[in-house]
């Protein structure tokens, strides 16, 4: 067994007590704010891009589902940017600065979600109209099991 007085590492007075990592003072909130308003500028170049050309009229073959796409897979690749920087931030004790892009993420991914939730056009509308059943002369009367044909059930000799 060890003498009490032997310095064993790891022990309370043999930790490394010098100036913690975390930022101090308005830093950590300041580099949140600078990282969101350059996501936000930087962002918004290929969102618009990608929302002009789901704008535009097609050149080209009609159904083109990459256009209608768009600006949904730019914002889901563009929720990536905050959500890596969160980890790396958070992981590191910027708080506020992980936190904001945390908020960032969250509403990049919601708003990629609501983008391909919104109504698309129907892939199926070309197809005509859906074949309708006319009604029978029955009505609403249970299949005839007489032996005999539909209209002596019709007439209930059902």
């Amino acid at each position: 067994m060890t003498p009490p007085e032997s310095r064993l590492p790891g022990r309370p007075a043999e930790r490394d007590t010098s100036r913690s990592s975390a930022p101090g003072g308005c830093a950590d909130p300041l580099l949140g704010l600078t990282l969101v308003l350059a996501e936000a500028v930087l962002g918004a170049l290929p969102l618009l891009a990608a929302a002009m050309s789901a704008l535009a009229p097609p050149h080209g073959p009609p159904g083109g589902t990459a256009r209608e796409w768009a600006p949904t897979v730019v914002l889901a690749a563009l929720t990536a940017v905050p959500a890596g920087l969160a980890v790396a931030l958070l992981r590191n004790r910027w708080h506020w600065a992980g936190g904001m892009q945390v908020l960032v993420a969250v509403a990049l991914c919601a708003a990629a979600l609501a983008s391909a939730v919104q109504e698309r056009p129907d892939p199926w509308a070309d197809r005509g109209p859906a074949p309708t059943i006319a009604p029978s002369s029955a009505g609403d009367s249970p299949p005839c099991r007489s032996g005999g044909g539909n209209g002596a059930c019709a007439r209930g000799g059902g």
